[in-house]
């Protein structure tokens, strides 16, 4: 039951980008609507919690909230340029990948033969796994318009992947506990995007609308804290990923991207070397 119950974090990580996506408006008005939500729901959470509120956390919270909101307006902003189901596998893979690399070089994670194997193996399937995803139809031919917005979007997701990278390493290398760092992280994520977004104005309708999603993603967010001590967090890290599948299979039944039979079968494949991968990963933190 505890592990059908850890597949709660994919759920709503995964279904907050199609709510996103399907409400609509600007990558700006959707990241500040989306962290508007995060802080709604921290703020009630603090008060039903006890969390341990030092400056450490408090400063540290603040900023790698801050950094979260660069990498989820990277990852719209790519949304926007290539669509869902393009761009979720490649920034699930490029995340792993960067996380992967920086634990195993500056936390010596693959500290002998078995855990260097198994992370060797999983970014190697995870390559395979976005190359897949992304191929396109059979024949097709990419026109000066679609390579513009892929090398934009692969941009957009680098900047995205390092946001992500540092919001995660932040509260690792201070050694911050992510359930304490919830509304300073959700307070960095708000001024982040009015920051981003100051010039934009995206004071509208649909910033208020996708304050929904990001009710959905702090629900994830604590099933996520309250889970983990329980199933372990190698299994809630594998789990975790189940998002991609969501998102990417989410975006072509529901939102309607197209994609040929042929490229089904690719996305499919992608999206369980990718998950694959990840589970090879947990095993390696959890060795």
């Amino acid at each position: 039951m505890d592990i059908l119950i850890a597949l709660l974090p994919a759920l709503f990580w995964g279904s907050m980008i199609l709510f996103t996506v399907y409400i609509g408006g600007t990558a700006y008005s959707q990241i500040l609507g989306i962290t508007i939500g995060a802080l709604l729901f921290a703020l009630v959470e603090y008060g039903f919690a006890s969390p341990e509120m030092t400056a450490k956390v408090f400063w540290v919270g603040l900023a790698s909230g801050a950094l979260w909101t660069v990498g989820q307006i990277g990852q719209l902003q790519s949304i926007k340029k290539i669509g869902v189901a393009v761009t979720m596998p490649i920034s699930t893979g490029m995340q792993l990948i960067a996380t992967t690399l920086f634990g195993a070089l500056v936390f010596s994670e693959w500290h002998d033969a078995v855990t260097t194997g198994l992370g060797l193996s999983a970014l190697l399937l995870i390559l395979a796994g976005v190359f897949l995803t992304s191929a396109k139809p059979k024949g097709a031919v990419s026109d000066a318009a679609d390579s513009s917005n892929m090398r934009n979007a692969l941009i957009m997701l680098t900047v995205s992947t390092l946001g992500y990278l540092s919001y995660a390493v932040l509260a690792a290398f201070f050694k911050v506990n992510g359930a304490d760092a919830v509304l300073p992280q959700s307070i960095g994520m708000v001024l982040m995007a009015l920051l981003l977004t100051a010039r934009e104005k995206p004071y509208n309708r649909d910033t208020l609308k996708n304050i929904l999603p990001g009710i959905v993603w702090a629900f994830g967010s604590f099933f996520m804290f309250v889970l983990q001590p329980k199933v372990g967090v190698a299994i809630s890290f594998s789990l975790a990923q189940v998002a991609v599948a969501i998102s990417t299979l989410g975006s072509i039944f529901i939102l309607k991207e197209k994609k040929t039979p042929d490229q089904m079968k690719k996305v499919v494949l992608g999206i369980v070397l990718i998950i694959v991968a990840a589970v090879l990963l947990g095993i390696a933190k959890d060795y």
